[in-house]
């Protein structure tokens, strides 16, 4: 899963994240660039930590409450990108079951949106 010769650039956090799709065997890539409008209109790329490119969703693995997270997800979602962020910091225990319900969720908002193209 994923490319295992990027293990060597990722922090600790980003390395469980990593082990734990491939436990799922959920494919992804690491710090796979994408484009963003910044809140100033300009163009940004950006690259969050994980690209799952079966569910078409990012992951960004916080792992400091030193850092504007507020910020990144406020462009990614003026973007419509589909972003689950995990503060591993925050929560240590708990952020394997926040992933799996954030994949579900998202998918169920998706399901939605798809099912009303119904005739």
């Amino acid at each position: 899963m994923g490319n295992e010769f990027v293990y060597k650039d990722m922090r600790k956090s980003e390395k469980e994240v990593a082990d734990y799709l491939q436990k799922l065997n959920i494919w992804w890539n690491f710090e796979q660039p994408i484009y963003v409008s910044d809140d100033k209109e300009r163009p940004r790329v950006w690259t969050p930590d994980f690209y799952l490119p079966e569910l078409g969703i990012y992951i960004e693995v916080c792992g400091s409450k030193d850092f504007d997270y507020e910020y990144r997800e406020s462009i990614y979602k003026k973007n419509k990108i589909p972003i689950i962020f995990i503060h591993k910091y925050k929560t240590k225990e708990e952020w394997q079951k926040f992933l799996r319900k954030s994949i579900e969720e998202l998918h169920q908002k998706r399901w939605r949106i798809v099912s009303k193209l119904r005739f």
